[in-house]
């Protein structure tokens, strides 16, 4: 290349063979990641590349992990603004990179006021197409599915953006396995029927068929983040359920009182430590609901309800629940994996999984995954 080329800036809209990650409204001007793993991914045949990002916050910033050719090159926080970020310059200007550019932070429900959106690109580039998986998997969770702790030292106990990570993630880890495309839905601290400090406006299956229902204001309701979503334009061959860590420790919490209502609310102990039976019971019946309502948006999906990243109390509860579940519909495509507990060695920042218990994690719940693809 002789001389500088004078970079083209393109709009989103603009740019062919664009690919998004990610439960979003469909709009490309601008293009608004919601969950966790969400991402834009394009492949670029250029020395150089810029894009425009638009980021927000009242509490909670978001970050970003640059992936060029499924590698991990950058990760950054994004400060409040409009304002361009290089993804890279200086690199062959004839050899095709896949960029893949990733929400690092989960959908945060305790902050109206953040969003993270990507306006334009600018290049001298030409933009080709992207290979399709063969698969698509969808992961539901907590903090666990969200990543958190996953980056930062076991020691730190702040609750801050900095410590999740979309990237360095058993959902990431287990979609690249089994060669899939993947999709996460997931809050820390929420459960199958109550969040961890007995709030029941914390589960999951109440805002799972929406965008992202778990948004609040007036921003994130303009964004389309309460809308329905349409699960006929990505149905899934395999979903993996991992909640209950939070179920259990509502038993363990003090009572939640609703401020509005002043009704409290609490998963309680009998006195000799065990769940009271009518408390685990509406546990054991928010589960076989929840796997109804998967089954009712995801047709042919393999669901599975996996457990145990710390500890498995709930387990014989997660157990009858689904087994009733079958028993009641019939469903021959739901099952129950254990999934590897973490341990001091394996644990990372604020109590949570570490790196290496997300990537044993992925190891064996994407060869448990493959065998479902395999036989189906």
């Amino acid at each position: 290349m002789s001389g500088k080329e004078a970079l083209q800036v393109q709009t989103l809209a603009e740019i062919p063979y664009l690919k998004i990650h990610g439960r979003t409204t469909g709009a490309l001007a601008p293009v608004t990641l919601f969950w966790t793993g969400s991402a834009i991914e394009m492949n670029v045949r250029a020395s150089e590349l810029w894009i425009e990002v638009e980021s927000g916050y009242d509490q909670y910033e978001s970050w970003v992990s640059i992936l060029i050719n499924g590698v991990p090159v950058s990760r950054q926080m994004l400060t409040a603004g409009r304002y361009w970020i290089c993804v890279f310059r200086g690199m062959n200007r004839d050899a095709v990179k896949n960029i893949r550019i990733v929400k690092e932070v989960q959908a945060m429900s305790g902050d109206p006021g953040c969003y993270l959106q990507f306006h334009a690109v600018k290049t001298y580039g030409d933009f080709l197409p992207v290979e399709a998986k063969p698969f698509k998997v969808e992961f539901i969770g907590d903090s666990i599915t969200s990543g958190e702790g996953v980056i930062g030292a076991q020691a730190e106990e702040d609750w801050i953006p900095a410590w999740f990570s979309g990237v360095h993630n058993y959902t990431a880890m287990t979609a690249e396995a089994v060669d899939a495309e993947y999709r996460v839905i997931s809050q820390s601290g929420w459960g199958v029927l109550t969040s961890w400090d007995n709030n029941p406006q914390g589960n999951i299956p109440g805002i799972y068929g929406q965008i992202c229902g778990l948004l609040s204001g007036t921003r994130n309701e303009a964004l389309g983040a309460q809308n329905e979503h349409d699960f006929s334009s990505w149905q899934p061959d395999v979903v993996v359920v991992n909640l209950g860590t939070n179920d259990d420790g509502a038993f363990h919490s003090p009572e939640w009182q609703d401020e509005v209502t002043g009704q409290i609310y609490k998963q309680r102990l009998n006195d000799d430590g065990t769940y009271h039976e009518a408390d685990l019971a509406a546990f054991e019946a928010a589960v076989t609901k929840f796997l109804g309502k998967l089954r009712h948006y995801n047709n042919n999906a393999h669901i599975v309800w996996a457990y145990g990243m710390l500890g498995i109390p709930l387990m014989p509860a997660i157990h009858r629940a689904v087994d009733a579940y079958i028993k009641a519909t019939g469903d021959k495509k739901v099952s129950v994996f254990q999934l590897p507990n973490t341990t001091s060695e394996t644990a990372g920042a604020r109590s949570h999984p570490g790196l290496m218990a997300h990537k044993q994690t992925a190891q064996e719940l994407s060869g448990y995954i493959k065998s479902l693809l395999i036989g189906s």
